[in-house]
């Protein structure tokens, strides 16, 4: 029940629903009560009374029992949708809010299928439960304790003997419970690798086939689906050993009930009526008993289910906004990193225990409103981490960022990254229109400021060549662009928002050097009074910055402007060497070439 008490703030608004549904189930299994009954009427009274002429009401009032069972067993159906619906709504509601709002480090070890399956899959096993599986659970109970009462009223002696076979089932049923949870939990987690893999194939398709590695993809999706196979084909092995125990043991209980029963007859202690209403009430115990495996699965399932819900549910948000938290609803874009050292928490695959690997060690840094820091080092050393600390992706684990001297963990979440222009080196693009991706970040846009943005992103002109322009709808993650559109309209989406600080994480990388020239040009224009970091490859993104910061390991060994660090002879120099050395020899060799001709 831990599961369930922690679940109750989705369930217990709409608790009423589903207690209508209980007392709708209660009254069901009562009115059911009267047909042995009536049955018993209709053989002592009418069959072997000879009292024909009431056999018209007796069935008149057969019918009727049957109309009242049909009106309550839909009210009971409908009551327990609204009880299980709204409730899970509610849940998934809550479950996808909480997605939004999880910081960057769990995103970091989370596998999107496995989340769509909490999202989807598990989500509807508990609505399962709370729609039919809570008030079946209830009928269990409901049909054990009021066909009980009747059969002890009828015959106290009949019942302890047809109540011989319990403790037995009672064991069955107990020792069922205890492995049948563990089984649905392994059930739980294959299919959500499966639909990992499904996820991930289907994303990464284009890669698949640019490698030929269909038949890598197909066995892998087979070893999953095997997994998932043998998770559902030991909990059938349970349900197989369990179910022929429970068939056994009912059977030994209807036995003993009619050898007894009908030694009670012949000694004229039991009437032939009573004995054959009996019989029809015992099922009222024995089907119950059989039905208890399906009410114990659809109990399990859903326990399996919230385990898995509550592990997001109740997963910290490391980085939120702080209850007394600085409102900067303008800010200047003063940024200073001061003795900044951070590090991941990667588990070590060998032991699955936790180790700190440092990613930024000792980071000082001062951009002032309306500088350009340029960052650049060979990949791993730390330049996406260091800008991913500005608008609190993750938080430094020693040190501090501030934004106009405020402690970043101390300002609004809000107005700190709605200030923050980011292209992040994955460019992402929603399957939607241009012009909504373009105002994603600003949905109150007019037109003609999405237009400017896409002008300033040198992305304007291109738009106007699709079929439908700006309205003209991008496909998944942006498929039907080259890379470099997608590049320009996350540029323009990022300048729309008017914001102070820039980010700019390897922007031009997907596009062609003329491009980039021209996107260039037109981000100088953008970033005048925004505080920007750029990090790059190529160095001609980097020569205008006011400074330059070489990462290596995490650390800074180098910082300067661009001319600085080329008279220093270190590690930009060899960097800037290799990517410009081959271009001015060949420049030179064709101004000597001129010069010979003149």
């Amino acid at each position: 029940m831990q599961v369930f008490m922690r679940l109750r703030r989705f369930y217990l608004p709409y608790l009423a629903w589903g207690l209508g549904s209980v007392v709708a189930m209660a009254v069901l299994t009562a009115v059911g009560l009267v047909r042995p009954w009536l049955l018993e009427q209709l053989i002592d009274r009418v069959i072997k009374g000879r009292q024909f002429a009431e056999l018209p009401y007796w069935a008149g009032a057969v019918l009727a029992v049957a109309l009242v069972r049909a009106v309550l067993n839909f009210g009971r159906q409908y009551l327990g949708q609204v009880f299980g619906q709204n409730a899970t709504m509610d849940l998934r509601n809550a479950l996808y809010d909480k997605l939004q709002y999880l910081h960057f480090k769990f995103y970091d070890n989370a596998h999107t299928g496995d989340l769509m399956s909490r999202v989807t899959a598990d989500v509807e096993a508990f609505r399962m439960f709370l729609s039919f599986g809570f008030v079946h659970l209830m009928d269990v109970f409901f049909m054990t304790i009021f066909s009980l009462v009747v059969m002890l009223s009828m015959s106290v002696k009949l019942t302890l003997v047809t109540l011989l076979a319990m403790p037995f089932l009672l064991v069955v049923v107990m020792r069922f419970e205890r492995q049948v949870h563990p089984a649905f939990t392994r059930v739980r987690e294959a299919l959500a690798g499966l639909s990992t893999a499904t996820q991930e194939n289907l994303s990464g398709m284009r890669t698949v086939k640019a490698f030929a590695r269909e038949r890598y993809e197909v066995e892998k999706f087979a070893a999953h689906n095997e997994e998932y196979l043998r998770a559902n084909l030991n909990t059938s092995g349970l349900w197989a050993r369990f179910f022929p125990v429970i068939e056994l043991l009912s059977n030994l209980a209807l036995t003993l009930m009619l050898s007894y029963g009908g030694l009670l007859v012949i000694r004229g202690e039991l009437s032939l009526g009573e004995l054959v209403a009996f019989n029809s009430l015992i099922w009222y115990w024995i089907w119950p008993m059989r039905e208890i495996g399906y009410r114990i699965n659809e109990l399990t399932q859903a326990v399996a289910s919230g385990e898995r819900l509550l592990e997001v549910l109740d997963h910290p948000v490391a980085v939120q906004t702080a209850p007394d938290a600085v409102r900067l609803p303008r800010m200047k874009g003063h940024v200073r990193f001061e003795g900044v050292t951070f590090q991941y928490d990667t588990p070590r695959p060998d032991t699955k225990e936790i180790t700190d690997h440092p990613a930024l060690v000792d980071i000082d840094l001062d951009a002032p409103p309306g500088s350009v820091i340029g960052l650049i080092g060979g990949t791993g050393s730390g330049k996406s981490t260091l800008v991913s600390l500005i608008p609190r992706f993750y938080d430094v684990t020693r040190g501090r960022v501030t934004v106009d001297g405020v402690d970043v963990r101390k300002l609004d979440l809000v107005d700190l990254r709605s200030q923050i222009g980011i292209v992040l080196q994955e460019t992402f693009l929603w399957s939607a229109t241009i012009r909504e991706n373009i105002a994603y970040g600003r949905r109150s846009a007019t037109m003609e400021e999405i237009v400017a943005a896409a002008k300033l992103a040198r992305a304007h002109d291109f738009i106007m060549e699709l079929p439908q322009g700006y309205d003209t709808i991008v496909g998944e993650r942006g498929m039907g662009l080259s890379g470099g559109q997608k590049q320009r309209i996350a540029i323009a989406r990022a300048i729309l928002n008017n914001p102070r600080i820039l980010i700019l994480d390897d922007a031009t990388a997907s596009v062609d050097m003329e491009t980039e020239h021209e996107i260039q040009a037109a981000l100088r224009n953008a970033m005048a009074g925004r505080t920007t970091f750029i990090i790059a490859h190529r160095l001609s993104s980097l020569k205008h910055a006011d400074e330059i910061l070489v990462l290596d390991a995490g650390r800074i060994v180098e910082r300067g402007t661009h001319e600085q660090l080329l008279d220093m002879g270190g590690v930009y120099r060899a960097i800037y060497d290799i990517q410009f050395r081959d271009h001015e020899e060949q420049q030179a060799r064709k101004a000597a070439g001129d010069g010979g001709c003149r």
